[in-house]
């Protein structure tokens, strides 16, 4: 795989290079990945996230799996009462307001059938931004729970636990927003797409 010269790589850290066979990429969205990897023309290509760039042009680069960004993940935050619960769910929101998450976000607070901890906050979201998600938390302060588990496995013991939903709200990330379908597959031979 021959990339293309970047004149400033660590723009490009966090995003996607996809390798299409006869040439490659550098600069994708994870939901244009996704796209491209939807798709029968490009079902096959190889997939990388760039994890770090220096300004001198050398990339670390992290292999990825299709069936990756098919999923969905999330980290659920347990409490035994009902204002615990909501009062972290009001600060993962007013988080994501004032530092936006890396991906789209889906937050959520639900009484649970039958669970230790009765009341859980979770915070959804593609499984390929688990590792930006966390360092996301991290970076905001949120320390919410009584409990915190996390992980791919959880999301539908989730759905399927929940009695009640008491609140739910969408988050956006800022920065590059993915193309539409069209624009991106008109650009596919462009080697540099930001």
């Amino acid at each position: 795989m021959k990339l293309p010269r970047l004149d400033d790589p660590p723009r490009f850290q966090g995003l996607y290079v996809f390798d299409f066979g006869e040439w490659c990429a550098v600069g994708y969205t994870a939901e244009e990945i996704a796209t491209l990897l939807e798709s029968e023309q490009f079902r096959g290509g190889k997939v990388y996230r760039i994890q770090r760039a220096w300004p001198d042009g050398r990339m670390e680069l992290r292999g990825v799996t299709p069936d990756r960004f098919q999923l969905e993940s999330g980290m659920f935050f347990g409490r035994a009462g009902q204002s615990d619960a909501l009062r972290d769910f009001h600060e993962l929101a007013a988080l994501a307001d004032r530092l936006p998450p890396p991906c789209r976000a889906r937050v959520q607070v639900a009484e649970l059938e039958s669970a230790a901890c009765r009341f859980v906050t979770a915070l959804l979201y593609p499984a390929e931004y688990d590792d930006d998600v966390g360092a996301w938390l991290t970076r905001g302060g949120f320390n919410g729970g009584d409990t915190a588990e996390g992980g791919i496995s959880l999301v539908g013991a989730f759905e399927a636990a929940a009695k009640t939903m008491l609140d739910r709200r969408q988050l956006w990330p800022a920065g590059a927003a993915a193309r539409s379908r069209e624009e991106l597959f008109a650009s596919v031979r462009r080697a540099l797409q930001r």
